[in-house]
């Protein structure tokens, strides 16, 4: 990358990487490597946990509709969610942002992005990498990718070790599809001849497929201090179909409640427009549950009255009960 236009766009996101500052970050932007020390002191035996992602063909609308400056919050969310599964707090992320010619405009947009989501989740936003590569990239486009590292207390690591027959299961509604299952929302786009200027209750397709993952962050990192979490599944590609019958036992299935919850209108646009079978939007798209937390029934409203005083739209839909082998879902409607 041109070292002028790399000066330039520090300066542009330096004030928004600031806000994501935590303690623990030694270095700020433009070394060679970044420099965080770990929190040694209010661990015992602190575990680190890891883990990247990007945010698929979402970014395709992205560049398409020209709204690039909530794409990185996507980018934050599937990882940090992915984190604070295993009961870890996310302590920094990195990002790396390809293109073929750097955009200003558009690349501080995304970077923005990307602190706004560290924000949202705790995380100093500590370095990344910027590459242009003429011929790899048509013009205007962009990939993206994120990396993330957490800790948790060992004994405190979420593995689905303690989920029990009897568990109530509580869905944290989603802000629409995230950031999975856009190929096929690309594909639903194209056969049923919708732009994304069309207008659904009011407002355009882009603004509803576009809308920023959420972050659970720090919704579940405070319900930790509040009840014991036996399990947590972040609800991606593969819907609750796929992930979470990840955090159950042998022998245990989930029954879902499909009347618990709605699943919203984008979702019930895609499935008319696209004429996708119930399964199969089960499978994948997240269909309005973005987490799913299983605790203790004894436990259940207590989580779920924490959950929602923290702004959180969350919901009982359904239980784990005895299975036959391998773990899966059962779905229900009353």
């Amino acid at each position: 990358m041109n070292i002028d236009a790399g000066s330039e766009l520090i300066e542009r996101i330096k004030p928004a990487v600031a806000k994501t500052r935590r303690p623990g970050v030694l270095a700020g932007l433009g070394g060679f490597g970044a420099l965080f020390e770990l929190p040694l002191d209010r661990y015992r035996q602190p575990v680190l946990v890891s883990g990247t992602d990007g945010v698929g063909t979402k970014l395709k609308l992205a560049v398409e509709a020209g709204l690039h400056d909530t794409i990185g919050i996507d980018l934050v969310a599937m990882c940090v969610n992915d984190i604070v599964v295993a009961g870890a707090e996310p302590l920094f992320f990195l990002d790396y942002y390809a293109t073929g010619k750097l955009d200003l405009d558009v690349a501080s947009d995304v970077i923005k992005g990307i602190a706004a989501g560290c924000e949202l989740a705790g995380a100093a936003l500590v370095g990344g990498e910027t590459a242009e590569m003429p011929g790899m990239y048509s013009e205007g486009d962009y990939d993206l990718a994120g990396f993330s590292v957490g800790i948790v207390e060992k004994s405190d690591i979420l593995d689905g070790s303690t989920v029990v027959v009897g568990d109530t299961l509580i869905g944290l509604a989603a802000s629409g599809p995230h950031s999975n299952g856009y190929s096929l929302i690309r594909k639903i786009l194209e056969v049923s001849g919708s732009q994304l200027s069309d207008e659904l209750e009011g407002r355009p397709l882009a603004e509803w497929l576009l809308a920023p993952t959420r972050i659970y962050v720090k919704s579940l990192l405070s319900l930790f201090g509040q009840v014991k979490v036996h399990a947590l599944a972040h609800i991606t590609g593969g819907g609750l179909t796929e992930n979470l019958p990840r955090v159950l036992p042998e022998n245990t299935r989930a029954v879902i409640d499909t009347d618990a919850w709605q699943a919203g209108a984008i979702f019930d646009w895609l499935q008319h427009a696209g004429n996708v079978e119930p399964t199969e939007m089960y499978r994948t798209f997240n269909c309005g549950i973005g987490m799913v937390v299983c605790v203790a029934a004894a436990d259940a409203r207590l989580a779920l009255d924490h959950l929602n005083g923290l702004g959180e739209d969350a919901r009982i839909i359904g239980h784990v009960e005895q299975g036959d082998g391998k773990p899966g879902v059962v779905y229900t409607s009353r």
